[in-house]
């Protein structure tokens, strides 16, 4: 398996965001889930939100996966808020220290069942995920974390926010489905992370650019990385003046 993970900002990239979501859709209703405030494509219009796209090699118009980081700002907030009001009003409270400051998700998280086996979206997108937000100057990063990508989360440097919902467990996106409320509070020197982890982590930092053999249980995974994070945050701050 040949693949080509990138970063684009949503906004100006309909081809790679229409994609995108067409491919998340499509794993959401295979698993029955339909009302979810990750299928809320309203995000298409905020000029803060950053994709990852996973890409086969062999067809590059075929999306194997992808994420979504997407900053608070006043007219978008965090997905998550949403979905946790109804469920604990202390978010409003708990969201309050950001109010002067940069916090993003890290939500919208999906692979292709064509790739599933290869752990591309049980860590190599988490890890990328936490690799490009130490370039957007963040106060810190959120999640809503399925049961299989919370060890996981934990190992790249985030911690549960055991203060909302049930030691920070909800029931979401519908009955029988548990999510886990996460944040990593320092994105750039991670300090929870495991040493190996973060030492992966800097490196997709340093070399956004390079091509890496991983092993998986569905066999060699070849990955060519174009994390063009750098110019791409360069541009957005550049649009805010």
């Amino acid at each position: 398996m040949k693949v080509k993970i990138k970063v684009v900002r949503a906004i100006s990239s309909p081809d790679e965001t229409k994609r995108y979501i067409d491919g998340h859709f499509k794993v959401l209703e295979s698993y029955g889930v339909t009302k979810v405030t990750s299928a809320d494509t309203s995000w298409v219009n905020n000029p803060n939100v950053f994709l990852l796209l996973v890409e086969s090699l062999e067809d590059p118009n075929i999306v194997l996966g992808g994420g979504r980081i997407q900053l608070r700002s006043e007219d978008f907030p965090l997905p998550l808020e949403g979905a946790i009001l109804e469920k604990d009003p202390k978010i409003v409270s708990f969201m309050e220290q950001f109010k002067h400051e940069n916090v993003a998700e890290y939500c919208g998280l999906w692979n292709s069942r064509l790739v599933s086996g290869y752990g591309i979206g049980s860590i190599y997108l988490i890890r990328i995920g936490v690799a490009i937000t130490s370039f957007l100057k963040l106060k810190a990063l959120m999640a809503f974390c399925s049961p299989y990508t919370v060890k996981n989360s934990q190992s790249v440097g985030f911690e549960i926010i055991k203060s909302l919902g049930d030691e920070g467990s909800f029931l979401y996106p519908k009955e029988g489905l548990i999510a886990t409320i996460m944040q990593i509070k320092d994105v750039y020197d991670l300090p929870l992370a495991d040493v190996h982890q973060r030492d992966k982590i800097y490196y997709l930092r340093n070399n956004p650019f390079h091509q890496v053999t991983e092993i998986s249980d569905k066999g060699p995974l070849e990955i060519h990385y174009d994390l063009n994070i750098s110019e791409i945050a360069h541009q957005w701050e550049a649009s805010k003046k």
